[in-house]
């Protein structure tokens, strides 16, 4: 114990033992007692230190315990193996988490921004209320596990709702209630036991999948997208083998056009001859600013190979981590194991207050209000882009919730973002939405969250900024 002081302060409320505890372990953490050091006996420390040898064993066996030091019996006690802190990497909490898809974390939503419904008409004192009662109903509810496929209410909801809004034919056992879209792909890709095969993502496509997939090890194709949506024929030209598809085809991500339907049938029919499982993300559910929206892709398959995922992250909040995924009803079984296993629907009280929403009919009501409202903010949008748009400067404007802006192939869309993020505007790069080259440079103007007061003069200083 010589590289290491122990003072003690009998003045102080903390009791020896733990003073003599703290003082070891601080020895033992700061690399002054090496691993494989030899602690004094308790009767050496403890006529050292002043105190009796009660102290300095409770202070030992404590070590002991949390196995900072191995007790050796006759052999007495020594430091245990540690790793060096010098061969720790230092990683940094406030690195940027894919930033390329999010702005940042917790804040309120900015001008353009994508992904994130709009703030200022929220229903936060009809959610408010709903939530309140629910927490309370939940906290009183009985103190066991609850369904890890999700609130049984909740389920039989949404299947509901599915059957009337999706045209979705299914039953309660076949849905799962998720954290969110990124739970419910990672089910997804757990349950059908891909293994490293080949899949299909578009191109663009949404940059989450696409790295969800490879953190997964799949092998992944992009296939490209045109006015039809995802080009079938090029993906089976590219990738004929391939045992998954992740696509967007009631409104495409992040173009916005809607699968056509004989590229839907040609999908449904090569998957079953091919046995290839369709994922399909339906992100945007009916939030469709022009017309009806398209029946889901899940409608019209009878071979049981797509499963459907939604979510309320832009209906009504990303906060609420909420989603749900439709198996075909032969999986639903090895789907609700592994729920059990691995990973258990989110918490009951929020579960069940999106169910009263939707029971009630406030969901419903909710969106059709902001479809009124995007659909208001996304004309305003066009039109004074449209006055201010140069010759080099392309809209795109399609029935989803972003317009999007082509930019000249010179000109970066990455900086053009970063540099708008200082005037309080985030609109999102298109170029990383793309796999394969070329990458179209392009602008992602999300219409949820604008302030019409001040959107003329966004929309000039955007362009400005792109130009």
């Amino acid at each position: 114990m010589a590289a290491l002081r122990i003072q003690l302060d009998r003045a102080r409320r903390t009791p020896l033992a733990a003073q003599i505890y703290s003082a070891i372990r601080e020895g033992i953490e700061n690399g002054r007692l090496a691993s494989g050091a030899r602690l004094p006996s308790w009767q050496d420390l403890a006529a050292q230190l002043g105190v009796s040898r009660g102290t300095v064993r409770v202070a030992y066996e404590r070590l002991i315990a949390e196995q900072f030091a191995i007790g050796l019996g006759a052999a007495g006690t020594r430091v245990a193996e540690r790793q060096s802190r010098s061969s720790t990497p230092d990683w940094s909490p406030e690195a940027p988490l894919l930033p390329d898809l999010f702005y940042e974390f917790g804040k309120a939503p900015l001008a353009f921004q994508m992904g994130v419904p709009a703030q200022d008409a929220f229903p936060f004192k009809l959610w408010s209320r709903v939530l309140s009662r629910e927490t309370r109903r939940a906290a009183v509810a009985p103190v066991t596990y609850p369904d890890p496929r999700g609130d049984p209410e909740l389920r039989k909801e949404v299947a509901a709702y599915l059957g009337l809004a999706r045209s979705i034919r299914c039953t309660p056992s076949q849905v799962l209630i998720t954290g969110g879209f990124s739970g419910a792909l990672g089910l997804a890709i757990r349950g059908l036991q891909l293994g490293n095969i080949g899949a299909w993502i578009e191109d663009p496509g949404f940059p989450l999948t696409r790295t969800a997939l490879g953190l997964a090890g799949l092998a992944v194709t992009a296939v490209p997208v045109d006015a039809e949506g995802l080009d079938v024929a090029a993906g089976v030209q590219n990738a004929a083998g391939a045992k998954l598809v992740v696509v967007t085809p009631g409104q495409q991500a992040p173009l916005g056009m809607p699968m056509s339907l004989p590229r839907r049938l040609a999908l449904l029919a090569w998957a079953r001859r091919n046995d290839t499982w369709i994922i399909e993300d339906d992100y945007l559910s009916e939030l469709q600013l022009k017309g009806r929206a398209a029946p889901a892709l899940a409608s019209l398959d009878h071979g049981g190979r797509v499963l459907h995922i939604g979510s309320f992250s832009k209906t009504i909040s990303p906060a609420l981590r909420l989603g749900f995924m439709v198996v075909p009803p032969e999986l639903s079984g090895r789907f609700a194991e592994l729920a059990a296993c691995l990973a258990p629907a989110p918490a009951a009280a929020v579960q069940r207050a999106v169910a009263e929403f939707l029971r009630e009919g406030h969901y419903i009501r909710h969106l059709r209000r902001m479809k009124r409202l995007y659909a208001a903010r996304r004309e305003a949008l066009l039109r004074y882009l449209g006055e201010a748009a140069s010759d080099s400067i392309k809209l795109q404007a399609t029935a989803g919730l972003a317009v999007v802006i082509l930019l000249p192939e010179f000109v970066s869309d990455v900086d053009v973002a970063l540099r708008a993020l200082q005037f309080g505007l985030a609109p999102a790069p298109l170029s990383p939405w793309y796999r394969q080259p070329p990458r179209r440079q392009g602008l992602l103007l999300c219409v949820t969250n604008l302030n019409e007061r001040r959107l003329q003069a966004d929309c000039h200083r955007l362009l400005e900024l792109a130009r």
